[in-house]
């Protein structure tokens, strides 16, 4: 067991566990989870500050072939290959597989989608990591555009108001929530998936407003606001995931 540090109602220590290291954070929470996350199947748990080590310990084993089966899937997850932002090149945008067009002259850099292309006007000998920067910010503009009619229906259906919502690259998760400022933050890489499965990420993150973990409540709730949530979370972990 290694502490790594301690600040102020915050604790991170890393414990080696049936050959996994296991990064524990505990902090000022009343329950204890548990994630496996892409794209490596690292494990991290949470857990309330007051809660021991070695109960987390128990909980951790209890969890073994839990987490077992979570990093098999990941291992054999199809990865997306790393992109030149070449001409031609394959990309995705919800859920669909468009080749880029790169097209060069002297004006403002714009994306239009064309399919089976997306267009990326840019100036001439614009290196790949600009193109990457111009497409990645229609990506952020596309999904801006396509997630407040979404948060608008389940605010009614569920009763609740999501006060900011934000688009960001996140590693490892596809949103997250914080109940206490009602504000949800959801992952650029969605734009490249099919709409069923951002419409799933924006009801989760949303019902995280109504409970905040992921016990029976929560798994209800989810059912009665988006009945086909478990399809569409399966097809998301389907998805090739981005490196």
């Amino acid at each position: 067991m290694a502490l790594d540090y301690v600040i102020s109602n915050f604790k991170i220590t890393h414990v080696k566990l049936h050959e996994m290291t296991v990064e524990v954070v505990q902090k000022k929470i009343k329950t204890i989870n548990i994630r496996v996350s892409p794209p490596d199947g690292n494990v991290k748990v949470t857990a309330p500050l007051s809660l021991p080590l070695e109960a987390i310990h128990s909980f951790v084993s209890s969890k073994l072939n839990w987490i077992e089966k979570h990093q098999r899937r990941l291992q054999t997850q199809d990865r997306e290959l790393p992109k030149n932002y070449t001409n031609l090149e394959s990309h995705d945008f919800q859920g669909d597989r468009h080749l880029l067009r790169i097209i060069e002259q002297n004006s403002p850099s714009r994306v239009e989608l064309n399919p089976p292309y997306l267009d990326l006007y840019l100036r001439p000998n614009s290196p790949p990591e600009a193109r990457k920067n111009i497409l990645y910010g229609w990506y952020r503009e596309q999904l801006k555009l396509m997630i407040p009619p979404l948060i608008s229906h389940y605010e009614d259906l569920m009763g609740v108001t999501v006060h900011e919502f934000g688009v960001k690259k996140m590693r490892t998760r596809w949103g997250t929530c914080n109940p206490n400022a009602q504000r949800i933050w959801l992952n650029l890489e969605l734009a490249k998936k099919p709409k069923t499965c951002l419409e799933y990420v924006v009801v989760h993150e949303m019902v995280h407003l109504l409970e905040p973990s992921h016990n029976q409540r929560f798994k209800q709730l989810m059912n009665d606001f988006l009945p086909t949530w478990r399809l569409d979370k399966e097809e998301l972990n389907r998805l090739p995931i981005t490196l």
